[in-house]
Parts: C-alpha cells; structure tokens; sequence
C-alpha cells in the first residue's frame, strides 16, 4: 500500500489509474479504523480494481473543540489494517493541506442541516459536505462508500452528489455490529466497562420497539418505553444517561406519527458523556 501525505502526490497516483480505466473505489474516514471500516473496504473490493482510503479528522464538522481534541488518532495501526485490507493507497493529509488558510469557500447544506444531527451539531453537514466534496474531486472514485450508521450524512452525501451532478456513485453498506448489536464506532473506544455494558441495549430496546410498531402499537409510546429500559440498565450500571433525539421518520427525515412503509428509527444518546448514534429500519 502507498501511504500519500500530499495532495498532489496523491493525484498523481489516482491520475495513472484513471488513464488505465481502472475503476477506483473511495472510502473516507476519519480513522480510528474498526471492523465497520474494514466492512465497507470489503465491499469496495468486489466492486473495483483499485481502493483509495482517506484519513482525515475533519476540524469543520465539529462543534465541539473537545470533541474534536478527543478524537482518536491511530495512524501507525490504520496503516497496518489498511495494508493487510488490500488497499491500494492512504491519502492522509495534514488540515493545512486540506483547508488552506483562510477558508473563502465552503459547502452550505440547507434544510436537513436544521433536525437531528445538524440541530445538535450546528454546522456539522457543512463541514462534513466541504470535506467530501473535496476528496470527490481529488480522488474522482467511480464508487464511494458510506456506513449506514451514519444515515442522515447518507443521506445529504447524496443529495449533493445529485445536486452538483458529480459523477460518483454513493453506496451505502450496512451497519456492521458487534454480537452485542452495539453498531462499530471509533467512540467505543472512549466508553467505560459499565457503559460499553449499556450500549448495546439501545438498538436491543429499538428492535422490540419496531417490532411493536409493525404490529399496530403506538410509535411514540413504545419508542417511551424503549428509552426508558435503557435510561433504566444506566441507572443500575451507576452510568450517566441522556439523549438528544430517539425518533420516528420517514425518508425525508420528517417525523412521522404513525406505521408506513419506508420507516427509520433515529437516535443519539450519551453515557458518561460520549455521545453514540444509531438508526434502523422499521
């Protein structure tokens, strides 16, 4: 695997790929790498001669400067999974390189930027379509490859990919879990004993919850109670419990009040402070 800590060596590269018409799969990251990651690595390999990974802990789509302080940084270990992975080439730029000082331009995600993740993460979306939009253009993937987990910026990836006419497709894998359901997230890593024990009861309590919504119950009843069997376990396991959202919606991110087709659970909630997300299908 060739590791790029530059742009412009970075393309190069790519450059000798596209002018042998080999395909190139595409997926960002922020590192921190775990089975999720490799999942989608995986799937890009079926569809594509070539696999392009990028490292780059965004600073524009956080919010929150301890957050982002926080986050993981696990270079020397993502290069070796990535190696064993069969991935072709690492793009690992520095923030400079990637947002050059001063910023004059940048992405402005309208609308769905103003509900769930983008409500409690003000300037998220944008920060997360600059980045993207960016690496798209670097790395001009025939494919690019999304966790499911991450749905609402599934969701807005696509919705700019269509608007800007960009000529990726955007595929979306699903959510790969541990034995526990606790969906694979570079945040685990920051749970305690007690609240990694926590974790996993969210979606166990949400797949009762959708099971009961199919059957005719009432979402917002059931969807209650969901959260309190899972603020309850916190409370045994003397663990901090809060959440910002645990919603009913429809495809377009509205919440909804009653069963149809086409349904998602949403949800984002906190245990001693780190702060999961997760949706599934109802």
């Amino acid at each position: 695997m060739k590791s790029s800590y530059k742009l412009d060596e970075a393309r190069e590269t790519i450059d000798i790929w596209r002018g042998n018409r080999e395909s190139i799969g595409f997926v960002p990251t922020m590192g921190a790498l775990h089975k999720g990651h490799l999942s989608l690595i995986e799937r890009a390999k079926r569809d594509n001669k070539r696999i392009v990974v990028s490292i780059f802990v965004n600073p524009l789509q956080f919010n929150d400067k301890n957050d982002f302080d926080n986050y993981p940084s696990t270079l020397e270990q993502d290069q070796l999974l990535l190696d064993e992975a069969g991935v072709d080439l690492l793009i690992a730029p520095a923030a400079s390189e990637m947002h050059p000082q001063p910023m004059n331009f940048a992405m402005s995600v309208k609308s769905i930027s103003d509900v769930y993740e983008g409500q409690f993460r003000p300037g998220h979306f944008d920060g997360v379509a600059t980045v993207v939009a960016k690496l798209l253009l670097l790395v001009g993937p025939s494919r690019v490859y999304f966790g499911e987990k991450d749905i609402q910026q599934c969701y807005v990836i696509k919705r700019m990919v269509e608007e800007f006419h960009f000529p990726n497709v955007i595929e979306i894998v699903e959510t790969y879990r541990e034995a526990s359901g606790l969906a694979f997230s570079s945040r685990n890593t920051r749970l305690s004993d007690a609240s990694k024990r926590i974790a996993p009861s969210m979606y166990q309590n949400l797949l009762r919850a959708a099971k009961e919504i199919r059957d005719g119950s009432d979402p917002a009843t059931v969807i209650n109670v969901a959260i309190e069997k899972v603020a309850e376990a916190a409370k045994r396991e003397a663990v901090e419990f809060g959440y910002d959202y645990v919603e009913l919606i429809d495809q377009n991110f509205k919440s909804v009040a009653q069963y149809s087709e086409g349904l998602r659970i949403v949800a984002a909630w906190t245990l001693d402070g780190v702060r999961l997300i997760d949706n599934l299908s109802v």
